[in-house]
């Protein structure tokens, strides 16, 4: 019996802030995830969280002939993907899901470790 491996969950973690061209590259791989059906959970810790606030995104893009961060995420989320935030990153600095913008769940190691152990395929950035 042949069995297959593949998966179609893709889990992204996202450690970069609004003053990085990666957090920019990681919603944009994110986008294309879901866009090739892809079931697509971004992770957020340390700096990354901070892309997660209300009104933090909003301004930020980096480059002038790509869609601003902002737009990337609102369009991640309503094509369907989720994000997570990291529970210590965001008591660090304070955070609680009241804070983030609107669908954000703080959400702890086991459910990360879960979507690994069904064989998603991992992104840093």
């Amino acid at each position: 019996m042949e069995t297959n491996n593949t998966t179609d969950k893709t889990l992204i973690f996202l450690s970069r802030g609004i003053d990085d061209e990666r957090a920019t590259v990681a919603w944009t791989l994110a986008n294309a995830g879901v866009a090739s059906g892809q079931d697509v959970t971004v992770f957020a810790v340390s700096a990354g969280v901070d892309v997660l606030r209300k009104g933090a995104a909003d301004v930020v893009q980096m480059n002038p002939h790509d869609p601003s961060m902002k737009e990337l995420i609102g369009k991640f989320m309503a094509a369907g993907g989720t994000v997570w935030a990291c529970p210590p990153c965001s008591s660090l600095r304070g955070y609680s899901e009241d804070n983030y913008i609107d669908g954000v769940k703080i959400t702890g190691a086991g459910p990360v470790f879960d979507l690994i152990k069904q064989g998603a395929g991992t992104i840093c950035l």
